[in-house]
């Protein structure tokens, strides 16, 4: 059957700059259908929320599914499936009601599906026990069930047992969501669908997507088991890969700082495989904000399958607004090709006196959003009766950030230039003369939420 469901994942929706977070990437292969029959059971939600334009789409979907399984077990669409494959449609609403047996006619297929109608609450649990009840567990064909919902479960006991024991009976699931009017629960169809989960589940906002998923797997479901798999991950130049896991199948190594590369001798060539591989990277910067975790991801296999991994984003949140001193222009210097020697005049250049450089920085705590915050530095310097002698203030206005919630904010880089005619220490002069300085700092807000009351009583 092919490469039937990849999937890329991270563990984590945000990090603060320099983290590290993990990535898992999933694949799952079947059986070719010709050579190792099929009994596939299509289970279909027409609960209320199905409704109108969903429940159309799941239509379209479902006979497409049916059409691409035809085709492949005898090469040509003749309302007939052959080689042995068989399926079957249950569908669910407040119960679930066995539609058709496990059948070879299209149009039988076709006519139950046309004839499904949007109704009552989402019974999983009796969808699971009455797409079991189909199968013959003395027959020698693989056996599958493709669960599809578009919402929690709202009537019937709890699922996930029923759909536990179909598993144990060697029967794969897998599931189709559809983020509908209740809101579908992942993590549930991730409980119910056969491990990985992330090889077995898939999930789309858009009901127009729906007859691309059932078509996705259909055309998988119809090629071979896939060898020489070889995936090479190249991760946005902002990531650096940190370390690598061990996968449950084949073996994975790290080509460059921004790649990984995972090889698989065999997958699903006797029975439906899924394997996983995960590995550690650490955000290097500078991009902040939403950033894409990876810029491509080639996969090759012997079969000449073709499939695509998704390509998730990570909340990057550095540390903001920065405030700066601007360092001194620099006098850009050319040397020609064949000079082995040049001169340049930087021009003028007049020191203030001889002296050093104090750079401060500070974090300014909890800053509310969308407020402007006044900075004033203050720095003395301290002799040795622990007397203190102004040496400087400086104020500054710190931009406001857009973050929505309240956050620490830093400083950095508030410069103080420092005589040496001003040490008083006791060998006053002398740039390797220890000297000694106490920084102060106040902030406040600049803006507020005041607004004038302007009701007359």
């Amino acid at each position: 059957m092919g490469i039937t469901k990849t999937n890329k994942e991270v563990s984590t929706a945000r990090i603060d700059c320099g983290d590290s977070f993990d990535i898992k990437l999933s694949i799952t292969a079947e059986p070719d259908i010709i050579h190792h029959p099929t009994d596939i059971v299509l289970i279909l939600d027409r609960s209320g929320s199905m409704a109108g334009s969903p429940l159309a789409h799941l239509k379209a979907g479902a006979k497409k599914f049916i059409e691409i399984i035809d085709e492949a077990t005898d090469n040509t669409q003749d309302g007939h499936i052959g080689h042995g494959s068989r399926i079957g449609i249950v569908s669910f609403s407040s119960t679930a009601s066995q539609d058709t047996q496990l059948i070879t006619s299209v149009s039988d297929l076709n006519a139950a599906v046309n004839a499904l109608a949007a109704g009552g609450s989402t019974n999983h649990a009796d969808a699971f026990a009455k797409a079991t009840q189909l199968f013959d567990m003395t027959s020698q064909n693989e056996k599958v069930m493709v669960m599809f919902t578009d919402g929690v479960t709202t009537a019937g006991a709890p699922p996930a047992p029923v759909a536990e024991a179909a598993r144990a009976q060697g029967i794969v699931i897998y599931c189709i969501g559809l983020e509908g009017q209740r809101g579908v629960d992942v993590n549930a169809l991730k409980e119910w669908a056969s491990e990985p989960d992330s090889a077995y589940v898939a999930v789309t906002p858009d009901e127009e997507k729906l007859e691309e998923l059932f078509a996705e797997l259909a055309q998988n479901l119809t090629k071979p088991g896939a060898t020489d798999i070889v995936i090479t991950d190249h991760l946005s130049p902002c990531f650096r890969v940190v370390a690598v896991g061990t996968p449950t199948k084949g073996t994975a190594s790290i080509i460059s700082d921004t790649a990984v590369k995972w090889e698989i001798d065999e997958l699903g060539k006797r029975a439906s495989e899924g394997a996983t591989f995960a590995f550690t990277v650490r955000h290097v910067g500078p991009c902040t904000g939403p950033v894409a975790v990876n810029t491509a991801v080639d996969y090759s296999d012997k079969q000449g399958n073709v499939v695509t991994f998704p390509s998730p984003g990570i909340d990057v949140e550095c540390e903001e607004p920065v405030v700066r001193e601007a360092c001194p222009e620099p006098k850009d210097i050319t040397i020609g090709g064949c000079s082995d020697m040049v001169e340049f005049d930087a021009g003028d250049l007049y020191p203030e006196s001889l002296g050093r450089i104090l750079e401060l920085s500070v974090t300014l705590k909890n800053i509310c959003p969308n407020r402007r915050v006044a900075l004033g530095a203050i720095v003395t310097e301290v002799d040795e009766q622990e007397i203190e002698h102004k040496r400087g203030i400086k104020t500054l206005v710190i931009p406001a950030h857009t973050h929505s919630t309240c956050r620490d904010v830093v400083v950095r880089c508030i410069k103080f230039v420092l005589p040496e005619v001003q040490d008083v220490s006791q060998t006053p002069g002398s740039i390797c003369d220890g000297r000694r300085f106490r920084a102060r700092f106040i902030a406040h807000y600049i803006d507020n939420d005041f607004d004038c009351c302007n009701t007359l009583v």
